[in-house]
């Protein structure tokens, strides 16, 4: 998938997210999802604000922005983050694109 700045994405219905020790750890439900050695997904606080703002409805740049304001960033580097991660989310089928 080529996960672009104009798009928008949602975590899939095959996932489970859920906060355990203050991290968020995501479970795919279903087989083959991730990586066959590393099934479940450990995110940072960065990414796991991420993760609580893939909507559907939001834009992954209007998230970088959101982010770069919160954390006071660089938002080119914000930009580049987010896209790194939900590149690899969507790799791993744990988010997918919502169609405009």
């Amino acid at each position: 998938m080529n996960v672009q700045l104009t798009g928008t994405y949602r975590p899939s219905r095959d996932v489970v997210a859920r906060k355990i020790e203050g991290e968020i750890i995501l479970v795919p439900l279903a087989a083959g999802m991730g990586d066959l050695e590393d099934e479940l997904y450990t995110l940072n606080p960065t990414g796991a604000a991420v993760w609580r703002m893939l909507d559907g409805r939001r834009t992954l740049r209007a998230v970088a922005a959101a982010l770069a304001k919160e954390y006071r960033a660089a938002p080119a580097t914000v930009r580049r983050d987010v896209l790194g991660l939900v590149a690899e989310l969507a790799r791993r089928r744990m988010v997918v694109a919502v169609p405009r």
